[in-house]
């Protein structure tokens, strides 16, 4: 009788360990807003990823910089200390895949349909192979926006950003891209972009709009020019061992998780960006002006040389993939092709 209560006990506590194991922790950590259409796809992957894994995983967003700045937050995820980023994609070059500065060329994408033919076609696949040797799985594009350009003063023509103090990102492309415009490029972090226009330590900056928005920026920038000169994108990266190290139905279960999320980041980023414009409108503290077709042919002109001048660094080649991408993505349909 002993014996038998003896392993009845041992059944109970066993199971009970069993039902109390420790969900595993995926610490999901960004640079923007929690509204931003990054911040909102960050935690519909994170009620995605607990209900399929049936609470097995548990997702903690930390938005706004709360964990790490841009700067930093690429060495805390190779060294484990985070699980998983979406940083943009010119975060990429520091780390010596320089290929990924191609996404900051100036005008290279015309449209969104010649964006998605690059970003989710057999270029966009061997971009995120390459970060596999630096200890990162790339699990999804996401987008952003177009970007628009904003100062305290009006930008109609490359001549008027002359002398301007531009906030950029750490990518060579975009300080080619200001320097082609006369602009001084001055690389800061995102978190320090708002008090540093307050401030005047720079004097504009590039964005999309909803960035700007929920940031605030537009309360410190008289004039937004919608140029939609260049791209913003992230890529959703999670720390290759942790994810090879996962159980293969919980990597299923995340990876469905996450082509959900990505569908949905899709739909609303430029939904979003359409709606901050208008909110930036509206609050009567910044004046929006669209260039015209002539004005944004100068911007193109002055803009266009910024692909020969970074071919060495990105690769000749690869830049003319995408070109030849995007051209077959945005060239009319003939009557005999659409049959």
């Amino acid at each position: 009788m002993r014996i038998k209560a003896l392993l009845a006990a041992l059944a109970v506590v066993t199971g009970a360990g069993a039902h109390a194991q420790a969900p595993i922790i995926i610490k999901f950590s960004h640079v923007v807003s929690p509204d931003a259409p990054k911040g909102l796809a960050a935690e519909r992957f994170r009620v995605l990823a607990e209900q399929r894994t049936h609470g097995r995983v548990k997702v903690e967003v930390y938005p706004n910089s709360q964990l790490y700045k841009d700067k930093e937050e690429l060495e805390a995820l190779q060294l484990g200390a985070v699980q998983m980023l979406a940083p943009s994609l010119a975060k990429f070059a520091p780390l010596g895949v320089k290929e990924f500065e191609a996404f900051d060329l100036p005008y290279i994408f015309p449209t969104k349909a010649a964006l998605y033919a690059v970003t989710e076609g057999p270029i966009g696949k061997s971009l995120l192979q390459k970060l596999e040797a630096k200890g990162i799985t790339g699990l999804a594009y996401w987008d952003n926006g177009f970007k628009v350009m904003s100062a305290n003063r009006p930008l109609h023509s490359p001549a008027d950003f002359r002398g301007l103090r531009m906030r950029i990102q750490g990518s060579k492309v975009l300080d080619v891209q200001m320097r082609a415009l006369g602009a001084v490029p001055q690389v800061l972090a995102f978190s320090e972009v708002y008090p540093a226009l307050q401030a005047h330590i720079v004097d504009g900056t590039e964005n999309p709009p909803s960035n700007m928005y929920t940031q605030k920026m537009h309360e410190v920038q008289k004039y937004v020019t919608v140029s939609n000169h260049g791209y913003l994108g992230y890529a959703v990266i999670v720390n290759k061992k942790f994810w090879d190290g996962l159980p293969r139905d919980i990597r299923t279960e995340l990876e469905q998780a996450m082509r959900e999320a990505t569908a949905f980041e899709k739909t609303i980023a430029q939904r979003d960006n359409d709606a901050a414009l208008e909110a930036i409108r509206k609050t009567g503290k910044t004046k929006i002006y669209t260039l015209t077709p002539q004005e944004q042919a100068d911007w193109r002109r002055a803009l266009l040389p910024v692909q020969k001048q970074v071919e060495g660094r990105i690769g000749k080649d690869l830049i003319d993939a995408i070109n030849r991408t995007t051209s077959r993505a945005t060239a009319p349909v003939t009557t005999a092709q659409a049959r």
